[in-house]
């Protein structure tokens, strides 16, 4: 019997879980490290309540990886921030149905 596919509800579990697994496939830390980082990520916010597999488990997933791009000097959180802040300004513009955009 084969292993089930991941299954990911929005798009962006999807987006977050690629850009781990190819920071992980280009050398950027070991998958091993990934999975230390994320059960302490998982068990800090499971103590306060029970993660579905959904958003909040992909919000734990998020948490975790910018600790990572911080952790290993790939971004800094204020980097993060803005880069976020752009993609949620062209979110909000771009038309419903419209791939988003970031610049010109």
């Amino acid at each position: 019997m084969s292993k089930p596919e991941p299954i990911f509800y929005e798009p962006w579990h999807a987006q977050i879980f690629a850009l781990t697994v190819c920071l992980n496939e280009t050398g950027a830390f070991t998958w091993s490290d990934w999975v230390d980082r994320f059960s302490a990520t998982l068990k800090k916010h499971g103590l306060t309540k029970e993660l579905n597999g959904g958003d909040d488990y992909f919000a734990a997933w998020l948490e975790t990886f910018q600790a990572l791009l911080h952790e290993k000097n790939f971004a800094t959180p204020d980097q993060v921030a803005e880069l976020r802040g752009l993609w949620e300004a062209a979110y909000l513009s771009t038309p419903h149905g419209d791939p988003v955009q970031l610049g010109d």
